[in-house]
């Protein structure tokens, strides 16, 4: 019985896995880094002890490494955006039938409060109409706002956009085709995904500050912050956002 207690802790970890993998929607990168933790308990009891060595070392030179990933990614999680933006951007997330889904609450919730302290800002609301969704994510978000005492000439819905890039330069088209031009701009996204969306803002030529939706589940906020790590290795590897 004693040299099967080792399996407790596989078991353990991959009944976790189970249930972020296929009962909780949203957790799928929690899950995997615990099915990987099951796989290297199970590596390490049938290893000998320099290979354990080995092995522990690469974990830890990966939590470092994750860590450093990680960083600027926690940094530019917060908003930073000054009073009296021309026009803040709030970009998309998952719409469940017409209702915005709780990622895209927090994030009009913040970008709410941005503009009852700016009545002179103009918010463009950018997504399009994905699988299971009644309507646009701009439509959807639009309601939201106006029902919250929004006015409506305040609001600009673009409708097309299929992914952050396109949120973005669908965006700032509008805005140079409204006569302005787009420096003095604040883009409204989950906190962990403001470091992202910076960066592609960037790449299409334009600087632009953050506001902060911050997610309200603390352990999904964990692993969109472990997705975006992934991210940005990506883009350190491939150059692309």
């Amino acid at each position: 019985m004693k040299d099967k207690t080792w399996i407790i802790l596989p078991v353990i970890l991959l009944a976790a896995a189970f249930l972020f993998l296929f009962l909780l929607d949203g957790y799928g990168f929690i899950g995997l880094l615990l099915v990987l933790a099951a796989a290297a308990a199970v590596l390490c009891h049938f290893s000998g002890r320099k290979a354990r060595r080995i092995y522990m070392g690469i974990i830890a030179a990966a939590a470092v490494f994750l860590i450093v990933i990680e960083i600027p990614i926690i940094k530019a999680a917060r908003t930073d955006a000054p009073e009296g933006c021309d026009y803040i951007i709030v970009l998309g997330a998952g719409v469940n039938g017409k209702t915005p889904s709780l990622s895209l609450v927090n994030r009009l919730d913040a970008a709410l409060i941005y503009l009852e302290d700016n009545p002179e800002t103009v918010v463009i609301v950018s997504g399009g109409q994905g699988p299971g969704e009644n309507i646009t994510e701009a439509r959807a978000m639009g309601i939201w706002l106006e029902a919250r005492g929004i006015s409506p000439e305040r609001i600009i819905q673009e409708p097309n956009a299929a992914s952050t890039r396109e949120n973005l330069a669908f965006s700032f088209d509008i805005i140079r085709n409204r006569g302005d031009t787009p420096d003095n701009v604040a883009v409204v996204s989950s906190e962990y995904h403001l470091y992202r969306a910076k960066l592609l803002a960037e790449t299409l030529g334009v600087s632009v500050s953050g506001i902060a939706g911050e997610t309200s589940l603390p352990v999904l906020k964990l692993n969109y912050f472990i997705r975006e790590a992934g991210a940005r290795l990506y883009y350190l590897i491939f150059g692309v956002v």
